[in-house]
């Protein structure tokens, strides 16, 4: 993917972290202010995306939706991939016993469907912002396991890790500073693919009344309440879900180009005369 492919997925998504961050200031009205006077108007003047059912403003909801699915995607990104590439890691460097017992429960959790996982976990947690993050960071760790087990295992293996270990060097500082370095190019990639099946994921949640509750905006809720009104409403589900396909697109986007650019095995495949030509390019510029 070339430099613009790059820079517009990027663009979009700041816009959306400058709405969620800002959505005090952008909201043009109280998200949650009911005024049942104004109940479905169309999109206007006054209120540039429409009322839904409540007369609240679907604008200002959207941009505070924004906030909800950002938040929980990159929560769940992060919790996520802390555990699984720790446990990975460990699964790979403690030897068999350990490796074998952690590999087959990442086997178990990836065999579990997502929907029934998440409605066990959140009948057990309950409803709420935090407790759907622990929920998605809970089903998609096992795929970080997955990435740095096979990543420590390749590392293991290498010249340079073999020395570190003749010179008795303890193992907690050969993982940290040789095979760590190996491992967060390859969990990085993971993580920014992962990025907008997070916010798909919550949305869904949300939808089906397992995710954040009302009256926090967010655009699985909103979703859900405009499904109702497809027909004479047609701006309620409309707008919150171009809202959620151009984020998902763009971190999908986002996360081709960094397996493009950061995965060892997609450089690999690169043909000698492309890299040929990259190393040509790089010694005129400098």
């Amino acid at each position: 993917m070339n430099r613009r492919g790059v820079l517009i997925p990027l663009v979009v998504l700041a816009i959306y972290v400058l709405a969620a961050i800002f959505a005090p200031l952008l909201a043009p009205h109280d998200p949650n202010a009911v005024t049942l006077a104004q109940r479905l108007l169309p999109p206007g003047a006054h209120h540039l995306l429409g009322t839904d059912a409540l007369g609240r403003d679907v604008l200002s909801r959207v941009i505070y939706g924004a906030r909800v699915s950002l938040l929980v995607a990159v929560g769940a990104v992060l919790v996520g991939g802390v555990v699984g590439v720790a446990l990975g890691m460990i699964a790979a460097w403690r030897g068999a016993k350990v490796g074998a017992v952690l590999m087959r429960l990442v086997d178990i959790v990836l065999s579990v469907p997502f929907f029934l996982l998440a409605i066990l976990v959140v009948a057990v947690l309950g409803p709420s912002l935090l407790n759907v993050v622990v929920c998605l960071a809970l089903v998609r760790w096992p795929r970080y396991a997955r990435v740095a087990h096979s990543a420590t295992l390749q590392t293991r293996s290498r010249g340079f890790v073999r020395a570190a270990t003749a010179t008795g060097a303890p193992g907690w500082w050969i993982v940290l500073r040789h095979v760590l370095p190996e491992v967060l190019p390859v969990a990085i990639v993971v993580g920014t693919l992962e990025l907008g099946l997070m916010v798909i994921y919550e949305a869904s949640l949300s939808f089906l009344g397992l995710g954040v509750q009302p009256p926090t905006a967010s655009w699985g809720s909103i979703l859900s309440d405009g499904q109702q009104y497809i027909a004479s409403a047609w701006w309620l589900a409309t707008f919150p879900g171009i809202a959620l396909f151009l984020l998902v697109l763009a971190a999908n986007l986002l996360g081709d180009a960094a397996r493009d650019r950061l995965d060892p095995a997609k450089r690999a495949e690169l043909p000698r005369s492309r890299l040929f030509q990259r190393a040509t390019m790089r010694r005129k510029a400098a």
